[in-house]
């Protein structure tokens, strides 16, 4: 009996106008305080034979029609924002190799305003036009998205790679996790590439966590976001944390300990980027929809740009001052603007209370 054979043109081409597809959308979960921080949508071909997204990529590709698909895709999943629950983010994936191609940029050009969209790069074939990858990159970064890099840890190229796309989010991919509960090496280099992140302004995303002892290695090493299947599968609605990893995120110890910038914070007024300034506070914090901070006004200094400003509130006092003595002299004066595990705004710590804490004063 001979297997039937497949028609790809005819099947891309209903892929390609919807016809058979579906998009699902996985949990992102905060490790530290156990709830959904967002969700990486996905797409599925559930009215076809073949069923493996990456085949179905590797022939869209082949047969000169990627782009095309990866638009799809992208569309399904920022059509999906609207019903996002609230305070969670959407990571969405483009491959780097069309992010410069008219369909993928029609697409983000139609959504409009892109807070809380994370733009992942899944990087599987050769790119050559670096300079108009980092142009399309800064369009999304001013559009409002956050950009996110994958199979972090994988040598020297995946870090310089890093180094030129600056990244909001690194993922640690799922030949990293896999058993890093069991090897002593996988753990160092998680270490690591999070602190590397950290002096990056970037989040620490792991992803293909199938086993509890993974989960809760990863928990121990300070990891803020989590996602694979023990956490929760890809579902066409929105999922929350499966049972089993709800326990055990309930058992971890709580890391906010008391050396940690949580115990230091202040709370100067919140506003919008296109609000007026409240100009009798000596800082002002500017923020998002979505309460992600974009910007700082001082009073002395006048408008202060955040890159190296951003830092996870459960990180250690001596830790946080390393990394603002390493921030340019300029900005040294600026305070750490503190953020939770979704890059949420939760308040600020200026340098002298941190230094004056740190050298053994009443917090």
């Amino acid at each position: 009996m001979h297997r039937k054979k497949l028609d790809w043109e005819a099947m891309l081409s209903g892929a390609i106008d919807a016809v058979g597809v579906q998009v699902v959308f996985q949990p992102i979960v905060d490790v530290a305080r156990g709830t959904v921080a967002g969700y990486e949508s996905l797409i599925r071909f559930p009215g076809y034979e073949v069923r493996n997204p990456e085949t179905w990529f590797a022939a869209a590709h082949e047969a000169g029609v990627g782009a095309d698909l990866q638009a799809t895709a992208l569309r399904l999943g920022l059509q999906a924002r609207a019903q996002l629950p609230r305070n969670t983010f959407l990571s969405v994936n483009v491959g780097p190799e069309v992010l410069t191609d008219a369909a993928v940029r029609r697409v983000f050009a139609e959504a409009g305003r892109l807070e809380g969209v994370v733009v992942e790069l899944t990087e599987h074939y050769d790119v050559d036009d670096l300079d108009g990858i980092q142009a399309e990159l800064q369009r999304l970064r001013e559009g409002g998205a956050l950009i996110a890099v994958d199979d972090a840890g994988s040598g020297y190229a995946g870090l310089s790679r890093m180094l030129m796309l600056r990244p909001s989010m690194i993922k640690l991919d799922r030949e990293l996790v896999s058993d890093l509960d069991h090897s002593e090496a996988k753990r160092a280099l998680v270490e690591m590439v999070g602190t590397f992140a950290g002096r990056m302004d970037a989040w620490l995303l792991a992803e293909g966590i199938e086993r509890e002892g993974e989960l809760r290695a990863l928990s121990s090493l300070g990891v803020p976001l989590a996602q694979g299947f023990y956490l929760g599968r890809p579902n066409p609605a929105w999922q929350g944390i499966s049972e089993p990893a709800g326990r055990t995120l309930v058992e971890q110890p709580a890391r906010s300990g008391p050396r940690t910038l949580r115990r230091l914070l202040e709370h100067p007024p919140v506003t919008r980027p296109d609000s007026p300034a409240l100009s009798e506070e000596d800082v002002v914090v500017l923020c998002d929809q979505d309460s992600r901070p974009v910007g700082l006004l001082d009073s002395s200094a006048g408008p202060v740009p955040i890159a190296g400003l951003l830092i996870n509130v459960d990180t250690d006092w001596s830790q946080a001052a390393l990394r603002a003595i390493t921030r340019p002299a300029g900005d040294w004066p600026a305070p750490l603007i503190c953020t939770d595990n979704a890059g949420r705004y939760v308040g600020i710590v200026r340098i002298p209370r941190l230094i004056h804490a740190l050298a053994g004063g009443k917090a």
